[in-house]
């Protein structure tokens, strides 16, 4: 069936009566433009999940590190395959519509990976950012391309490597991945006429490939220097891809701050102010190196016409010296003016960030009750292990959660020795998106318990080289590791409940109204756990990680639950290429 066809059969469904009153799409990253990932789906819950059998399967013939959300509308399943690859597929039999090939531009260097997070779809077109950071439209009933424009141009940093290393160094364990393309890792958001993206990529910082096969990312090398550049966050007309507005994430004047000694939320920094200030003429164009890549889909108050989306560290990454101040608005959460991209407000988790803690996972908006008034909120789990509620008008900062990670030598000096530190480079909270139950004030977040040991080494000066310094943050392969899913009590910060995991948990949460989270694993596991104690209702086992955030649509009165099996590399899991769909057993 073509997807023409396909089209007007659902919409001559609707104009007889023949569609159900009860079908639900999954139109969007976030399921709606608050990014809530909570559907109020009912017909699969904590009674019969059991039942959960295949409905149908899809290979994509792709494997590689697989992350995407799929959009369900109209009946059709739109799907970004690593590499930027898109498929329509019938969202009930599993039929391929039409497929699009992605042609990378020859020689660009990627920067993080060829993982896609997903599309957006809307007026009549399925929009994705891709690896080599092109914006590109596609036509939804054939996947034909409208429009492909650049986002932003190739300029790669490159770092520096010797052969003078010590038997014991982490350098000496792989091969060192020694540029930082400028790419797109994020699904896009439509609004308005506007397709929303940012790039990656800009926070310069090497990636020490592991030394077996298989094994998770050896570890983050960090050089000082005038590496990177700043990221940002664009808009984008829907029917011609002119750039409409752009917000820079490094801030043109005064990205140095306030130099604070503390983060906003008072945990010490152990910053050296005073050389930091005596450094600062020394690095008068430190901003143009900035960092901050944009990794996370926006969420968007419609009434109030603002969006709110994360930053990444700034540049270089991890290494210091030659970017005193604050480096603002790196690893912030960032309030913006939909219309004009002008900023609102920030929020800078981390100032000064040196452990690679970005503001990764979506921000999420529900309305809170505070002081006896209910309150526009915007939530945001963090890295660096806390969750977040700020007014999402102003910004102010309205609750910390208790710590849903442990934590040990947070915001630590690197020494040549190695400091142990929790949360480490990897999370807290990664990309991973949450889940939130907006009746009941609780967010659901999926999280990583790795320690790393964060060091500095230099590399001894020779007759033609002078000495260089550089950093690492490694994370330990024989200490003991695992995930932890939480339930957050919103109104208090408290954990109403923990579930330890036997794998850190990347991937994404899917909550519903059937009192059920769904999660998967990097063992290969999907889960479906009780939502009002964490207990394991059910279980399948696929044959790759379960990386990618689940989704739940229902059409004729049959709902589904679909995910993504493709592992991933820098977290050592089985890559795959297939798409699973269940439904309960007939």
């Amino acid at each position: 069936m073509t997807l023409v066809r396909h089209l007007f059969l659902a919409c001559f469904g609707l104009v007889f009566g023949v569609a159900h009153a009860a079908d639900a799409d999954w139109p969007s990253y976030g399921l709606n433009l608050s990014n809530q990932r909570y559907s109020e789906n009912t017909q699969i819950n904590k009674s019969n999940v059991g039942r959960l059998v295949k409905a149908w399967s899809h290979r994509t013939g792709v494997k590689a590190t697989f992350q995407a959300t799929p959009i369900v509308v109209g009946r059709v399943m739109y799907l970004a395959l690593p590499f930027n690859h898109v498929v329509a597929l019938d969202a009930v039999t599993g039929e391929q519509l039409w497929r699009y090939n992605h042609q990378r531009k020859q020689g660009y260097q990627m920067c993080c990976g060829p993982a896609n997070r997903g599309v957006a779809v809307s007026d009549g077109k399925v929009f994705i950012g891709t690896v080599d950071a092109r914006l590109i439209a596609l036509d939804a009933s054939n996947g034909k391309v409208v429009w492909d424009i650049e986002v932003a141009d190739a300029a790669s940093s490159k770092g520096e490597s010797s052969e003078t290393l010590k038997d014991s160094d982490p350098l000496k364990k792989g091969s060192v991945a020694g540029q930082s393309g400028v790419g797109i890792a994020m699904a896009p958001v439509v609004y308005q006429g506007k397709v929303l993206v940012g790039i990656t990529g800009v926070g310069y910082g090497l990636h020490l490939d592991s030394d077996r096969d298989g094994a998770p990312l050896g570890a983050v090398v960090g050089f000082s220097g005038s590496y990177g550049r700043p990221g940002f966050l664009a808009a984008f007309d829907v029917k011609t891809g002119a750039r409409i507005w752009q917000f820079d994430t490094i801030a043109p004047l005064n990205w140095e701050g306030q130099f604070r000694q503390a983060t906003p939320d008072g945990v010490p920094l152990h910053r050296d102010i005073a050389k930091e200030k005596a450094d600062l003429a020394k690095y008068p164009d430190a901003a143009r190196f900035g960092g901050g890549s944009a990794w996370s889909t926006p969420a968007i108050d419609t009434k109030n016409g603002l969006l709110y989306f994360g930053t990444g560290n700034p540049s270089p990454q991890m290494d210091d010296t030659t970017r005193p101040g604050d480096n603002l608005y790196t690893v912030s959460l960032v309030c913006l003016d939909i219309q004009t991209g002008k900023i609102r407000w920030h929020f800078q988790q981390v100032p000064h960030d040196e452990w690679g803690y970005d503001v990764a996972s979506p921000p999420v908006l529900f309305d809170y009750p505070h002081q006896g008034k209910m309150i526009p909120a915007v939530g945001q789990a963090a890295k660096i292990g806390w969750y977040y509620i700020h007014n999402r008008i102003t910004g102010e900062l309205l609750r910390k959660s208790d710590e849903f990670v442990e934590h040990k030598n947070i915001f630590a000096k690197p020494t040549p020795e190695g400091e142990v530190i929790l949360p480490g480079v990897l999370g807290g909270v990664n990309w991973s998106p949450t889940a939130l139950d907006a009746k009941n004030l609780v967010a659901f977040v999926p999280a990583i318990h790795w320690p790393v040991k964060y060091s500095k080494q230099t590399i001894p000066a020779t007759p033609t080289k002078p000495a260089i310094s550089y950093t690492t943050l490694e994370p330990l392969m024989d200490a003991p590791r695992w995930g932890v899913l939480s339930a957050i009590d919103l109104k208090t910060g408290k954990m109403k409940w923990q579930r330890k995991t036997d794998q850190p948990l990347v991937g994404g949460l899917l909550a519903t109204a059937g009192q059920l989270i769904f999660m998967g694993e990097g063992n290969g596991r999907l889960n479906a756990y009780d939502a009002r104690n964490g207990k394991t209702l059910w279980s399948d086992q696929l044959d790759a990680g379960v990386n990618a955030p689940p989704i739940t649509y229902q059409i004729d009165g049959v709902q589904y639950v679909a995910v993504a099996a493709g592992g991933s590399q820098i977290f050592g899991y089985k890559q795959g290429d297939l798409v699973q769909v269940y439904r309960l057993s007939k």
